[in-house]
């Protein structure tokens, strides 16, 4: 049987992945649009930022599902 408090944990990290998934290649690429703006560099970096969270969040979110279902 699962443990259904952390199948909602893991379930709630994986719904803050979607917009963080879909967020991220959205600002690099506004941000390679406009590489002539000063703040280039910093909504590029802010970017690649939130892309590394959604990834990270997708591995923790699965990784939590994932023992939810198979430990003890």
């Amino acid at each position: 049987m699962a443990n259904k408090e952390l199948l909602f944990k893991g379930i709630k990290y994986l719904a803050w992945t979607l917009p963080l998934l879909f967020t991220g290649p959205m600002v690099i690429h506004s941000s390679f649009k406009n590489q002539n703006h000063p703040l280039y560099w910093m909504v590029l970096t802010i970017g690649i930022l939130i892309c590394i969270g959604g990834i990270f969040l997708m591995y923790k979110g699965l990784k939590t599902f994932v023992s939810s279902l198979f430990d003890n």
